[in-house]
């Protein structure tokens, strides 16, 4: 019999001010306890969108870039209303965090990754997951080591990623999770795999919105993943679009973001159907 462990979730919520709730959760989406105050049908709907969220954001390790150690860190959403935090909390179990938008975010990752140690007599520790261990993932590592892109180099990407030091690449995607463009020399087989897995960790996103909080117009903004390695950016591009950037794991990340933001309206040019841009 699985032990609930929703007493010791208690402790970020009520010491962590603007915390909303917290759930821990199997790797399979099982739900293994959650603060006071969440109807077990959203918990149930929470823990599934986070292990499916945590899954896809390990699987996309390489586009954050080579290294020796490309262990998962955490993936951050970020909504107008609220944020959300998911880290690992032992050896096939995961800590997800909803709070305000005017939390103290490091006051929140502090309790989170304190609990996690508490959990410990209950949970052991996550494995270091790698690359190499992910299906699939040789393949995309070939892919981002082939010479050239073949892909629609955008220009404005481009300027991005030359600017700021650390920066590697970004990749803009349609409303359908089809790639538009990327910067130069990015791969059309890696375009392709990071695509399908961005598309999948934007809707996992957009599906915790009610996690975060009940907001007047709530919108996702963006969802940011932490590894050892490096850094990954998906944030909103506009009428459904998204745009997908990695980053060295030391780069200034607000100054990539920064301008990452203000490049997306030039992006609209790319954003016409594959057919039609191919008549234009």
């Amino acid at each position: 019999m699985t032990t609930d462990l929703s007493w010791m979730l208690e402790d970020i919520v009520h010491n962590v001010p603007k915390a909303r709730h917290a759930v821990l959760l199997s790797a399979d989406g099982l739900p293994r306890g959650a603060t006071d105050g969440m109807a077990q049908k959203d918990v149930r709907t929470i823990s599934a969108a986070m292990a499916g969220m945590q899954s896809l954001s390990r699987a996309t390790s390489h586009f954050a870039g080579p290294g020796e150690d490309r262990q998962w860190n955490q993936t951050i959403i970020e909504f107008s209303h609220g944020w959300i935090f998911l880290i690992g909390a032992g050896q096939g179990a995961y800590l997800a965090a909803a709070a305000a938008p005017d939390v103290d975010m490091q006051q929140i990752s502090f309790r989170m990754h304190r609990l996690v140690a508490r959990l410990g007599n209950n949970l052991t520790s996550p494995p270091r997951v790698n690359a190499d261990g992910l299906a699939g993932q040789s393949g995309a590592a070939r892919a981002q080591q082939g010479a050239g892109g073949k892909g629609i180099p955008i220009a404005d990407l481009d300027e991005v990623v030359a600017e700021v030091q650390g920066a590697r690449h970004a990749v803009l995607l349609g409303s359908d999770g089809l790639p538009r463009g990327a910067t130069t020399g990015m791969s059309q087989d890696l375009a392709d795999t990071i695509s399908a897995a961005m598309t999948g960790i934007h809707a996992y996103s957009r599906a915790t919105s009610q996690f975060a909080g009940v907001g007047q117009d709530a919108q996702w903004r963006q969802t940011v993943i932490e590894f050892q390695h490096g850094w990954i950016f998906l944030i909103s591009a506009g009428r459904g679009a998204f745009l997908a950037a990695a980053a060295e794991h030391d780069a200034d990340i607000e100054e990539f973001t920064t301008r990452l933001h203000r490049v997306v309206p030039r992006l609209s040019a790319y954003m016409a159907p594959r057919g039609e841009a191919s008549r234009t």
